[in-house]
C-alpha cells in the first residue's frame, strides 16, 4: 500500500490507552507523546532475525498496532509523524546524528528520526524514539534554557554542526543527539534505515537493543544486561543467563510477547557472542 494509507486512530489510541482530546493543540501534544512513549517500545528483534524494516503506514500499523509490537526510531516516530498529522498537526521531520555515548572524536552518521512541531505557542521538538532514553514529553526550540520532561530534564543548544539535544543525568548534562533543520523524507529514513538494520559495524546488527520509559523511571535491555534507571541516575542491572529468561524479561517489562520461532531466530543464534561481550 502507498505511504498515504491512513492510520486507524481508534487503534492507535487503544494500543496507547489515550482517550483524551483529538484536536492538534499542545496539551494534547503532551498527552500523546507521554503515552506513546510509554507504550509502544523501542525494540531492535525484527533486524537480529534479519526481516525487512518497512516504513510504510500500512506496514507500521500491523506492526506497531496491530501486533503489539515495538520498532526503532524510523519505525517508532514515522507512526507518531504519521498520528500528528492526520490529526491535523503541521510538522516537519528531521534527522541527527547520535551522539550518546560516543567520545568527541568519533564521527557519527545520521541515523535519528526527529521531528518539528509547529504550534500557536511556537515550535517544538518531538521524539518519541530514543531507546533507553526516550523523551517522554515535547520541547521547545528554545537553546540554552533547562527545559522539564515527565522524566528527566533536557535542553536545546547550539552547535557548530546545528543543534544539540542534551539530558540531564544524575545532576550532569550528557549529548544525545546532533540536528540541522533541513527537512527529511521517507526516502531519506529508508536509506538510513537500510544503513542501521543491515551494515555489520551498525550496533542494531549487533547487540539486542530495548528501552521502555515508565513513570518514574527507565527500563533498558542491552544483550543479557537488563537495566532498571530510577530518575536520579542510580540503576539496578540483572545479567540474565538464557534465551528464555530475555524473552521473559521482554515479555514482563516491555510487553513484547515472543513465539519460540521468534526465540530461535532473534536471540538464541546470539547468546554465545553476547556472553563473550559481557
Amino acid at each position: 500500500m502507498s505511504d498515504d494509507t491512513p492510520i486507524d486512530l481508534d487503534a492507535y489510541f487503544k494500543r496507547i490507552g489515550y482517550s483524551g482530546s483529538r484536536a492538534p493543540t499542545l496539551d494534547t501534544l503532551k498527552a500523546i507523546h507521554y503515552a506513546h512513549a510509554l507504550s509502544i517500545p523501542f525494540e531492535n528483534l525484527d533486524v537480529l532475525a534479519k526481516r525487512p524494516i518497512l516504513l510504510d503506514h500500512a506496514s507500521l500499523q500491523k506492526k506497531l498496532v496491530t501486533d503489539g509490537r515495538g520498532g526503532y526510531c524510523f519505525e517508532v516516530n514515522a507512526l507518531f509523524a504519521a498520528v500528528l498529522r492526520q490529526l491535523g498537526f503541521d510538522l516537519t521531520t528531521l534527522i541527527g546524528r547520535v551522539r550518546w555515548m560516543s567520545p568527541e572524536e568519533v564521527d557519527t552518521a545520521r541515523s535519528h528520526m526527529l521531528m518539528r512541531v509547529e504550534l500557536p505557542e511556537g515550535p517544538f521538538l518531538a521524539d518519541v524514539g530514543f531507546g533507553g532514553l526516550t523523551m517522554t514529553g515535547p520541547i521547545r526550540f528554545e537553546t540554552g534554557i533547562e527545559q522539564q520532561t515527565p522524566h528527566e530534564p533536557r535542553r536545546l543548544i547550539d552547535h557548530e554542526d546545528g543543534l544539540e539535544l542534551q539530558a540531564k543525568i544524575g545532576g550532569e548534562w550528557v549529548p544525545i543527539y546532533r540536528f540541522t533543520m533541513e527537512p527529511h523524507r521517507r526516502t531519506d529514513y529508508e536509506v538510513a534505515s537500510w544503513y542501521t538494520s543491515t551494515h555489520p559495524s551498525s550496533i542494531f546488527v549487533q547487540f539486542l537493543i530495548a528501552g521502555r520509559p515508565r513513570e518514574g523511571k527507565w527500563l533498558s535491555l542491552l544483550n543479557r544486561d537488563f537495566k532498571i534507571r530510577g530518575l536520579d541516575g542510580k540503576a539496578e542491572t540483572r545479567k540474565l543467563e538464557s534465551a528464555d529468561e530475555i524473552a521473559e524479561v521482554l515479555d514482563t517489562w516491555f510487553g513484547i510477547r515472543l513465539s519460540e520461532e521468534d526465540k530461535a531466530i532473534m536471540l538464541a543464534p546470539y547468546m554465545d557472542a553476547w556472553r563473550a561481550m559481557s
